[in-house]
């Protein structure tokens, strides 16, 4: 094997398992990076849906970096960025995301893709909802006092949902209202378990459909769009607080996993994904897009 420069490489760790001829790719070797961890904070329907496990060793065998994921909701996915214990987002709640971004915790925001977000439940549809818009659904849920499980932990999800009551000026409570503080998976489980009403994102249903008693119910309206943007974790922001953590941010690897996210090659992987297996995409690419463009 012939190797040329100082220093371990991408190419050199791979040609070691075998995998790599060196004589063909010594022109593209990059050298492995000093601090090869990101820790990626994201929504638990990117890991869900299986998506990560497709996309993630794709970008450490392109680059060279190890990623660390940290599957939770939204919120706390973006709280963990704020506090910089994380080095790059992925996160599906436009709202608060620009409230990270404008206090400063945050940058580099790009737009990567979509899908929509669907109300699923039992089938025999004890309250009716079968065809009807999302605030139209929620409130005969509300009325019948038909049980709806929420994923009660300020995810993307659980923020959606909220929002939707906001909406029609109804407070879940009660006995047929359970907030149960888990991801989008566990939470779907609990609600085919339980033959209850749920919303949830379409890509984690589609991947878990074959285990749960669960149809979908309710889908289509505007409310229900469902956007995933990632973006970078700003060491400025979080020296603030503490010049420790700002040190150890990866700002190299954390904008190389945004440009993996929004590169053409990674965001024909995420239009194809779950084609095969479900006939459908699970998500629809958007990088370079208006977001505005989206809704209309």
């Amino acid at each position: 094997m012939i190797v040329s420069g100082c220093g371990s490489t991408v190419a050199d760790k791979n040609a070691g398992e075998g995998q790599v001829d060196s004589r063909t790719k010594s022109n593209t070797e990059k050298p492995l990076p000093e601090n090869s961890e990101v820790i990626l904070s994201t929504t638990t329907s990117t890991q869900d849906s299986g998506l990560l496990d497709v996309l993630i060793p794709l970008f450490e065998e392109k680059t060279g970096y190890k990623v660390k994921t940290i599957a939770v909701g939204t919120g706390q996915a973006l709280a963990m960025g704020e506090n910089g214990d994380a080095d790059v987002m992925l996160v599906h709640a436009p709202a608060s995301e620009i409230e990270v971004v404008n206090k400063g915790a945050a940058m580099n925001r790009q737009l990567v893709m979509h899908n929509d977000f669907i109300i699923v439940g039992p089938k025999d549809d004890p309250a009716g909802i079968k065809g009807l818009n999302a605030q139209n659904a929620f409130k005969k849920i509300a009325e019948n006092q038909s049980l709806f499980i929420s994923r009660g932990d300020d995810s993307g999800t659980n923020k959606k949902e909220m929002d939707i009551w906001e909406a029609i000026n109804i407070k879940p409570s009660g006995g047929w209202y359970q907030e149960v503080g888990q991801g989008m998976g566990a939470t779907l489980d609990i609600a085919s378990e339980k033959q209850g009403y749920t919303l949830t994102d379409r890509a984690t249903y589609l991947a878990k459909k074959s285990t749960l008693s669960l149809d979908i119910l309710s889908e289509g309206s505007p409310e229900l769009l469902n956007i995933y943007h990632v973006m970078q974790v700003n060491p400025d922001y979080v020296a603030k607080t503490s010049q420790d953590k700002a040190k150890m941010i990866n700002v190299k690897g954390a904008k190389a996993f945004v440009d993996f996210m929004i590169s053409p090659e990674t965001q024909k992987i995420i239009g194809d994904f779950g084609k095969k297996e479900y006939g459908e995409p699970l998500f629809f690419p958007d990088a370079g897009k208006d977001e505005n463009s989206l809704s209309s």
